[in-house]
């Protein structure tokens, strides 16, 4: 705040009164659109470093519909420590979704206005990963509510027929995933299906079909990926991460219609098999990571019944190779 004695001074002279508050963030003069899964979003910033990182995230998707613009600012201010900050402390206040890890590095969703607010220090733009995972990611929040139900599943088609490979952290989805793509399947993502709300019989959805990750132990499995530098990811879960551009043996595709919910079961000494599974475990394990208001609950409530009309399998395996085969005579015999 300036001093009474430079506002005399000022006023003396004729001079402008820059009398901005102290508290005030930096003013946004860049703004770029991009399609995060196909769903408009306008960032607005202080940064074109913030503008190349969200390219990072999201630059490869093309738009596929028409919704709201999310509006996300995000404004990049000078203080912060050097170190990368803490994992943000996330709470739910509907219609609020908030992340805050430190008084300079914290986002505000508010899934009512389909907008966010993000502060983030330079100091922590240079922690890419962090910025990027935590809080430049922010907007998702509000694609994981307004517009589509999120699935933690990978997912792949064959012919047409999509499906989506249901598990807990570890259960395998990314390393089957990737083994069905090598083997000519079409690669739609790894970790992470969104079904959509709305326009379609609620089995179609979309994923990020442009990055794999795979644990290092991964790399016993794969060749190609052996040697590969080991990244520590943001939630501290070392990992090999991967962009699909480059590799001319994935097709890749943003959506596909899901036919088959298959829940991945490695467990040592069960017999390879394929069988039906509950409906209801798979309605409840959906269930169970949704977050919103009651409207936007109730519409995804539905979308998982949508989805509950295709059939549903546990698939019991420990050899990959045998698990990508069961799954292939799984699209072309429908059991």
């Amino acid at each position: 705040m300036m001093t009474i004695e430079e506002i005399e001074t000022a006023c003396a002279t004729s001079r402008a009164l820059d009398l901005k508050h102290d508290l005030e963030l930096p003013a946004l003069s860049l703004k770029e659109m991009f399609y995060p899964l196909g769903f408009p979003l306008e960032v607005r910033t202080n940064s074109s470093e913030v503008l190349e990182m969200v390219a990072e995230l999201w630059g490869s998707f093309e738009k596929r519909h028409n919704t709201e613009p999310i509006r996300s600012d995000v404004h990049v201010v000078e203080e912060g420590a050097v170190e990368c900050p803490p994992a943000p402390v996330v709470r739910i206040m509907l219609p609020l979704v908030t992340g805050v890890a430190d008084p300079n590095n914290y986002g505000i969703v508010n899934l009512e206005r389909n907008s966010v607010y993000t502060s983030i220090s330079r100091a922590t733009l240079k922690h890419r990963l962090y910025a990027k995972y935590f809080l430049l990611g922010m907007p998702g929040c509000c694609i994981a509510t307004r517009f589509t139900t999120p699935a933690h599943a990978a997912c792949v088609s064959l012919d047409g027929h999509g499906i989506l490979l249901c598990g807990d952290s570890g259960a395998g989805k990314s390393t089957l995933s990737y083994a069905c793509a090598r083997s000519g399947w079409t690669y739609i993502c790894d970790d992470g299906f969104f079904l959509q709300n709305c326009g379609c019989d609620g089995r179609v959805g979309t994923g990020d079909c442009y990055h794999v990750r795979f644990r290092p132990s991964a790399a016993e499995l794969f060749p190609e990926i052996q040697g590969l530098d080991i990244t520590p990811r943001a939630t501290g879960k070392p990992s090999i991460e991967l962009s699909t551009s480059p590799m001319s043996h994935v097709t890749r595709a943003q959506s596909t219609h899901i036919d088959f919910m298959v829940f991945l079961n490695r467990r040592a000494g069960d017999t390879p098999e394929l069988r039906p599974y509950s409906a209801d475990v798979a309605r409840q394990w959906m269930r169970q990571g949704l977050y919103g208001s009651p409207e936007s609950l109730a519409v995804q409530y539905q979308t998982i019944e949508r989805l509950l009309t295709a059939d549903v399998f546990e698939l019991r395996y420990t050899d990959l190779d045998w698990a990508v085969d069961r799954l292939r005579t799984l699209v072309r015999e429908g059991q």
